[in-house]
């Protein structure tokens, strides 16, 4: 069965098709430098950094001095781990495949 999305939609699709047809990360940053802030952008990679380390079960409290977010974003990652669409555990699975390639 298909995963359906609330964000599903013909620009969310345009937007997506777009990311996928990036080839590489400098393409990844003129992409991303042009689309979003530097805040926006810094927020996407600490929740991900946040969700890698609750994958590893650290504590909070490790995850807060190491990531410096607050425990509030630290708790939505971890809802989104226990209960979300696993768009975090599919990306972390395949970073942690790319790293055991190189």
């Amino acid at each position: 069965m298909a995963f359906e999305s609330k964000i599903k939609g013909e620009d969310v699709d345009e937007l997506f098709e777009a990311i996928l047809s990036l080839k590489d990360r400098e393409e990844c940053y003129r992409f991303f430098t042009d689309a979003c802030t530097i805040n926006e952008i810094r927020a996407i990679a600490q929740r991900l950094q946040v969700a890698k380390l609750l994958s590893e079960k650290k504590t909070y409290n490790e995850i807060e001095n190491i990531t410096n977010a607050s425990t509030a974003t630290i708790s939505r990652i971890n809802k989104c781990l226990m209960y979300g669409a696993d768009g975090y555990k599919i990306v972390i699975e395949r970073l942690e495949n790319q790293e055991e390639k190189e």
